[in-house]
Formats: structure tokens, sequence, C-alpha cells
């Protein structure tokens, strides 16, 4: 009696290497890919973070989104665009599963489970740049910083708090909110001032209690 075989676990496809997929580690500010770069594979973040940046027509550069583990990093792979559209660079020192374009699709046309996940995570970052795209024309920058925040400490579905904030450099998140870095310093000491945010004993940036 033959064995069965074993089931396929998706999780595990995108945390470990094997065929058409390889484990590759990243200094911080190491380059992951540049925009115009061959779209030829995609990436699992496993540890560390990830910027997502473009450039201007004026060739200045934007902060896009700030990626962290378990988030798929050079998804344009999937949709026929041939070269890159956005760079990629490690925030952090950072590790991560390249798993080749032709390896990831065959795998997807044969793996509902896989399928469905990867479905699943697309349209909720498109949900999650919906609303950025909302707030940038609808809130003002106060209310925008405190959004990203909250996004980046992973308390955007309203978890306890005292979280940890990311460390991020003022510029970018000034990038991000749509608004200048004396304005972004500005809020920040706000924010501390009204008891929102604090420093820990190991100078880390934390949600008050």
């Amino acid at each position: 009696m033959s064995k069965r075989a074993t089931a396929f676990d998706p999780r595990l496809f995108l945390s470990t290497a094997g065929t058409g997929r390889n484990m590759m580690s990243f200094k911080k500010g190491q380059m992951i890919f540049a925009e115009g770069d061959t779209s030829d594979a995609v990436f699992v973040i496993q540890i560390g973070s990830v910027r997502l940046s473009a450039k201007s027509p004026r060739g200045k550069n934007a902060t896009l989104d700030i990626l962290r583990a378990n988030d798929f990093v050079g998804k344009d792979a999937l949709t026929g665009q041939p070269r890159r559209t956005v760079s990629a660079s490690a925030l952090t020192s950072s590790q991560l599963l390249r798993i080749k374009k032709r390896v990831l699709e065959r795998t997807l046309s044969r793996e509902i489970k896989l399928s469905n996940l990867l479905w699943a995570y697309v349209l909720g970052r498109n949900l999650r740049y919906q609303q950025d795209l909302l707030d940038q024309r609808c809130s003002d920058s106060e209310k925008r910083l405190a959004h990203v925040l909250l996004l980046e400490a992973r308390l955007e579905s309203g978890r306890a708090s005292a979280a940890l904030i990311p460390k991020m450099r003022q510029g970018m998140l000034a990038e991000i909110v749509g608004t200048t870095r004396s304005r972004i310093s500005y809020f920040m000491n706000r924010f501390r001032e009204l008891g929102f945010i604090h420093y820990d004993a190991s100078g880390a940036l934390r949600f008050a209690q």
C-alpha cells in the first residue's frame, strides 16, 4: 500500500528553501531590487523590514510603503510587468525567501491553498492602499501620521496598547504621510506631550498604556 502524499502546506512553502526558492540575507540599506530591473521573482520577508520606493519624474525618491515579516515583495512579477515598477531595499538586517516567478506561478496553478492565501493578501493590501489614499484626500497630516504609526505597530485592528513602534526616520515618515519633516517632528512631540506615545527604559518608542 503506497504512502499517502503529504498535504501541501502554503506556510511551509513560503518560509523554506527548495526548488526555485532560496533564502537570501540583506544588510541594512542594501538594495533588494531596483526600479527597472527584470521582474523575475517574488520575495517573502522572513525577518526584518523592507522599504518600497519610487522616483518621481523629477527624480525625487518617495517612500511608498514599509513591509515586514510575512509580507510579499515584488508582486508586480505576477502581473505581466517585465520590469520592476518600484525599488525595494532593506530597512534593517533582513532575511527574505526569493521564489522564482515561474515556480510560484506553476505552484499557484496547482495549489488552491497557496492561491487563496496570496490573493487574500493582495486584496487586503489593496484595501489598505485605498484607505491610505482616502486619508491623503480627507484627513489632516496629524491624523495620517497617527494612522501610519498604528499600522506600523500592527495596531490597526485595535489590539493591546504598549506595542512597539518600529524605528523610522522622520524624513521617511514625512514621505509616507505627505507632509514635511518639521511637521512630523511637531506632531511626534505633540503625541508625546499628550501621553499617546513614550520612550521605554531601552529608548524604544511605544504607545502608552
